[in-house]
This record gives structure tokens, C-alpha cells and sequence, in this order.
């Protein structure tokens, strides 16, 4: 396929964001939507009453997709209005329908409500993408839902916890973007047929003053286009906070996957755990030993996009004024466009990480047990108590030991000396045999095993019981 080098091309369309994506924020998907609202007016306008015939209609529908953009960009150039240079051509592709196209109308009939249509399309892409996520991430918890590892608290060892229980942290967040996700699907609703200032005056004219049959043109508009319900009370256009509200979740999971990127980089810096990598993969150019988290970083960087765009359509919402300004225009274009590329292009590595995640349990296992001697000191210290030893000497004890121990490690660069300290003083009045049964990495990690457990039957299988059709979808990076 030939490229255009003499101008801008964006990262989205040729690196990033899936076909399927870019087809929804497309020009077809926008103009061949807007005659889908025509055709669907003029036969509620006929279905009513109004001088529309059935065979205009047919006509209308014969020809929504064989779009002339020559014709419409010529008109354009002329009338300098995008809506009447489409209603101008779609007139000249159905001359026996020309009349009544649009016919009580205004721009934002079909620019509005195709922008409602196009981002509830494109939820559903999110939707089933953000399903197998959580999928691939539940079959890892499950599996990995018994090995401890170090659990950390200010990026310091703490307590430990399991390699599945720490992917329940990231699945967690993801069932929390995937709720929203669902409330917001639910909730869209199509602007309808509201007129110039949301008032449906020019309906109202249309047919005579009666209401009942103008609250009817919206209703059948709605269930032909696949909606529910329309905005009860609207200016011109819907409220922009509905494109603030949608785009705020779309935050919030490049949220979460950024989280999950950077733990993720940081466990491959540990070399506990890596992202998957391809055979011939290049980490540097410089340092061929190199094993870079590349698709981890991408994560991060494409989600602090997403996050800063989400305050577009929040300052758009803002400052819109009265019944409409064309301030929101522009912005809108290109705002909520990006953060849909944006996220669907994050789903996509995520898809691909998760689906491949690399564990390393000897090296996971080694750091365990490097620190392991510092959080079995409460449990040695009760046991000597038992025995019949002095609790604050034992305490003592152990804060001086454990002095060394870190000394030990961090000023010497030498392994952790604690236990042999520890066997070494009779006041401990511990064994070998008796320090080893203590020192069991899975007799530290609490309930974590059945956290997982628990969380997974209670919160995700049922999801992805209920959404059996849409799993086994991967993603193969190729840049």
C-alpha cells in the first residue's frame, strides 16, 4: 500500500489503533449514519402523516452508502455548510425524495445523534477488548494464585502476598472500568429530533401542533437507529457532558492499565516476571543484551494521552453557552476520536501482554527468601516466649540482629546472616529444623489463595459466563 510522505499522518491510524476502530471514527461510518437518520425521519414523518411517500423512502435507503464526496465537497465550497452540502448531494443521488430530505430538521439532527451512535458503537469495540483482558488476567491469577512473592508497601518489601493475588489487583480495577463501562452504554441516549433550540418548535409546525405525534417521531427515530430512550430536554445539542461522562471511563481504564504497566516494568526490572518478546526482538541498539518492557511503556504512554484528553470535553462541557455554542466543535472532533483510538490501541498490548506473561518462580522465589528472615522474626519471637523466653530481650534481640543482617546486605553486598544469628544465640532456643518449618514462605501469604478464589467466582466468571461470544480474541504486535 502506497503512503502519503508529504503530510501529516497520525500515530493512530498507522501504528497504533485497529482497523475496526478507525472504520467506526471514519468518514463512511459518519456520512453513511447521517442518510441511515434521514431515511429513518422521513419514514417516521411518512408513518405519521406527513407528505412522504413510501416510495421516497425506498429511494432514500437505496442509496445511503453510494456517497458522491465530490459533489458534497464541491457544494461545500460554496455554501460553506458541511450538513446542507450532504443533504445536497444525497438530493441529487434521489432526485424523487430531493423535497423532503431533512425536513424539519437542523444540523445537529444528524451531526449529534451520529456522534451518539458512533460512540456507543465504538464502547461496545472497548467493551468486548476490556472482556478479554479480564480473562486472560483471571485464567493467570488462578494459576498463579498459590506462589508467594514479596508484597510491597512504599516500593519496599513488605508482607508477602501471591503472584495471582496481585493480579486480582489489577483485574480488580479492571471490573471497575468494565461496571462504568456497562452504566454508560446503558444510559446513552439518542438526542432525537429537538429542533434549533430544543424546543421541537419546527415539528410542532410540522404537524399542527400536535405534541403526541412529535413525542412519536422521536420515540420511532430512536428504536430504528437501536435506542431506547432520547435526552428528555436538550438546547440544540446534547449535553456535552454526556461526551465528558463517556470519556471519563475511558480514563479510568488507561488508568488501571497504567498501573498495571508500570507494576509490570517494575517486576521486569526485579526479573520476577516479564511481558512476552518476540524471538528476533531488539531491546537496544546499543546494548544487545538488553531485554526492554517496550510494550509495557507503550501501555503507559498511550494511557497518560488518554488521561490529559479526557479534560477536553470536561472544559468543553464547561463552557458551552445557553441553547449551543460552536466553540465545542473542533475540539470535540478530535478529542473524543483520540481517546477511543487511544484506548482501543491500549486494549490491544494489553490483549497481547496478558496473554503471555512470563513468570520466573526460582528467581521469585529467591527474593523471597532474601527477605523472608526479617518477617518471620514475630513468629520466632513467639515461639521462644512460649518456651519460657523474655518477650522485650527477645524484641531487642532481634532489632540488633536485624541491624547486622541489613548491614550485612547492604553495606557488604553478602546474603542475609539473620537466621544464623538467630540459631547461633541459645536465648532463641530454636532449631535448624524447627527455624526451616518457620521459615515457609506459604505459611506468610494469608488468605491470598482464596481472595482469588473468592474473587473470581463471585465477581468475574459470571462476566465472562455472560459474555462467552466474545472471548478468544488476541492481538499480534507487528511494531
Amino acid at each position: 500500500m502506497s503512503r502519503n510522505t508529504n503530510s501529516y499522518e497520525s500515530p493512530f491510524c498507522t501504528r497504533y489503533a485497529s482497523e475496526e476502530m478507525q472504520y467506526v471514527f471514519s468518514a463512511d461510518k459518519k456520512f453513511t449514519t447521517w442518510r441511515k437518520l434521514w431515511v429513518a425521519l422521513a419514514r417516521a414523518e411518512m408513518k405519521l402523516g406527513l407528505p412522504v411517500t413510501e416510495a421516497q423512502v425506498k429511494q432514500l435507503e437505496e442509496h445511503i452508502n453510494d456517497i458522491d464526496y465530490d459533489v458534497a465537497e464541491a457544494r461545500e465550497k460554496e455554501v460553506r455548510h458541511d450538513v446542507m452540502s450532504h443533504v445536497y448531494a444525497y438530493g441529487k443521488a434521489c432526485p424523487d425524495a430531493e423535497g423532503i430530505i431533512h425536513l424539519g430538521a437542523t444540523s445537529c439532527y444528524v451531526g449529534d445523534n451520529t456522534d451518539i451512535i458512533i460512540m456507543r458503537d465504538a464502547m461496545q469495540i472497548i467493551r468486548r477488548k476490556l472482556i478479554n483482558v479480564m480473562s486472560n488476567l483471571a485464567k493467570f491469577a488462578g494459576e498463579y494464585k498459590d506462589m508467594p512473592c514479596l508484597g510491597y508497601t512504599h516500593l519496599q518489601p513488605a508482607q508477602l502476598t501471591t503472584v495471582g493475588k496481585r493480579a486480582t489487583l489489577w483485574l480488580n480495577e479492571l471490573l471497575m472500568d468494565f461496571n462504568d463501562l456497562e452504566y454508560r452504554i446503558a444510559d446513552l441516549k439518542l438526542l432525537g429530533s429537538k429542533g434549533t433550540t430544543g424546543t421541537q418548535a419546527s415539528f410542532m409546525e410540522l404537524f399542527e401542533g400536535d405534541s403526541e405525534k412529535v413525542k412519536a417521531l422521536e420515540k420511532m427515530i430512536a428504536e430504528e437507529m437501536g435506542f431506547e430512550k432520547v435526552v428528555p430536554v436538550s438546547g440544540q445539542t446534547y449535553s456535552r457532558k454526556a461526551d465528558s461522562q463517556v470519556l471519563a471511563v475511558l480514563s479510568g481504564i488507561a488508568q488501571t492499565c497504567s498501573k498495571f504497566s508500570n507494576d509490570m516494568r517494575i517486576l521486569q526490572s526485579f526479573k520476577e516476571m516479564e511481558e512476552p518478546r518476540e524471538k528476533s526482538q531488539i531491546g537496544s541498539s546499543a546494548m544487545a543484551y538488553k531485554r526492554n518492557p517496550m510494550r509495557c511503556e507503550r501501555i503507559t504512554s498511550l494511557a497518560r494521552y488518554v488521561m490529559i484528553d479526557s479534560l477536553n470535553p470536561a472544559f468543553t462541557a464547561g463552557t458551552q453557552w445557553f441553547e449551543r455554542t460552536l466553540d465545542d466543535s473542533a475540539n470535540k472532533r478530535i478529542s473524543v476520536a483520540e481517546a477511543f483510538l487511544g484506548v482501543d490501541a491500549i486494549l490491544n498490548i494489553m490483549m497481547n501482554v496478558t496473554d503471555g506473561l512470563v513468570v520466573y518462580p526460582e528467581i521469585i522465589r529467591r527474593r523471597v527468601m532474601a527477605e523472608l528472615p526479617f518477617m518471620a522474626t514475630e513468629n520466632i519471637m513467639m515461639d521462644a516466649v512460649k518456651k519460657g523466653g523474655n518477650r522485650q530481650e527477645l524484641h531487642e534481640k532481634i532489632r540488633e540482629y536485624s541491624m547486622i543482617a541489613a548491614e550485612e546486605v547492604k553495606v557488604y553486598g553478602r546474603d542475609n546472616n539473620l537466621c544464623e544469628l538467630i540459631l547461633a544465640d541459645p536465648m532463641f532456643m530454636i532449631t535448624r529444623e524447627e527455624l526451616d518449618a518457620v521459615l515457609k514462605p506459604e505459611s506468610y501469604t494469608g488468605r491470598s489463595s482464596q481472595q482469588v478464589d473468592e474473587f473470581l467466582e463471585e465477581y468475574i466468571n459470571p462476566i465472562l459466563d455472560a459474555n462467552r461470544d466474545a472471548l478468544g480474541e488476541s492481538f499480534e504486535m507487528k511494531n
